[in-house]
């Protein structure tokens, strides 16, 4: 684990600071990180562990997926968490995952915090929850003003994310 560390961290690092500065994360990046994490997994351990690598990738991609169709995430976040499963396999890219949504929740409700706009989310979804449970259907509340809205970078939690389950996996 600590090579995959050593590897996959300053692809994670990079993908954080493109999506910072740029608001992407990059083909440039996810493709080839995809390629080598399938390469490194082969060489490395063979076969078993080169397919584990291949099936990794794609529950990595599933962990994003209905969050990029829903518009949540951008396609770049659902690439990049399938490099993750090609260098740590389905059952690693499932822990990253977790540990990334752990970060990214933080992460959001802090960005909130910031912007000043938690108060009037909150109340926005737990009047959506009162709707749900006293009429048995959703009803959307859009916030008062939607271009205030703050963007989520969610590279830095998908990095920060994969990182700490690695370190964990270490320690």
């Amino acid at each position: 684990m600590l090579q995959t560390l050593i590897i996959l961290t300053p692809i994670l690092v990079i993908a954080a600071v493109t999506d910072i500065r740029w608001g992407k994360i990059f083909n440039w990046l996810t493709f080839p990180a995809i390629f080598i994490g399938i390469i490194y997994q082969l060489i490395m351990a063979g076969l078993p562990e080169g397919l584990l690598s291949i099936a990794g990738l794609f529950v990595g991609m599933a962990c994003y997926l209905p969050f990029y169709l829903m518009g949540g995430t951008g396609a770049g976040d659902v690439k990049l968490m399938g490099a993750v499963g090609a260098f740590l396999g389905p059952k690693g890219v499932f822990y990253a995952f977790i540990y990334s949504t752990l970060v990214g929740g933080i992460y959001a409700v802090l960005l909130l915090i910031s912007h000043r706009m938690f108060e009037e989310t909150l109340q926005r979804y737990w009047s959506m929850i009162r709707n749900l449970l006293v009429f048995k259907k959703l009803f959307y509340i859009p916030p008062a003003n939607p271009a205030a809205i703050p963007v989520l970078k969610y590279g830095i939690a998908i990095a920060l994310g994969t990182i700490g389950y690695m370190l964990h996996e270490i320690l």
